[in-house]
């Protein structure tokens, strides 16, 4: 039996090339409350369907609590542990562990131990990571990542929660 596949070099399921390759160490880097997230993929460039972010999380830091109106988040831990808010639920995950919080959940996540927590969080879709983007600080080579305080939640970067659908209740900062 043979199968008649016709002229696949014509075809542009085979001939047409759109997926991305985004080499290791690339991406943009901003200092965001404490952290240094890198977006190594986001949703400009996917059309909408996901954004990748790159997070070091340094011991004691993490974002204040938080909601995502349009995004799901999904976290997988790279080394370290994290001590995760799920709605009303605490737990720690650790390196290899996945973590999925559905869109209008409210969570965030603290680094618990001793050394800095490397994980990639994936938003789908897209879009959210440009929070970072947007309202980050520019990293300064060999001086380590400053945590923010109350007072840097300002009326600039509650403007950019609004535009990205990230909702963060006072009590949490």
């Amino acid at each position: 039996m043979s199968i008649d596949l016709g002229d696949v070099k014509s075809d542009p399921r085979y001939t047409r090339r759109s997926g991305i390759h985004v080499p290791a160490n690339t991406g943009e880097t901003k200092w965001f409350s404490g952290d240094v997230y890198t977006v190594r993929l986001g949703a400009a460039a996917t059309n909408g369907s996901i954004g990748i972010v790159e997070a070091s999380v340094p011991p004691g830091s993490g974002p204040v609590a938080h909601t995502h109106a349009d995004q799901d988040e999904t976290f997988y831990l790279l080394s370290g542990e994290l001590e995760f808010l799920d709605g009303d639920r605490i737990f720690t995950a650790s390196a290899g562990d996945i973590v999925f919080i559905p869109r209008t959940i409210r969570h965030r996540f603290k680094n618990v131990g001793l050394h800095t927590a490397k994980m990639l969080f994936l938003y789908t879709p897209g879009g959210a990571e440009n929070l970072f983007l947007e309202g980050g600080d520019e990293p300064v080579p060999g001086v380590a990542v400053q945590a923010w305080g109350p007072e840097r939640f300002d009326e600039r970067i509650l403007g950019l929660f609004r535009k990205h659908g990230v909702e963060a209740l006072p009590e949490d900062w």
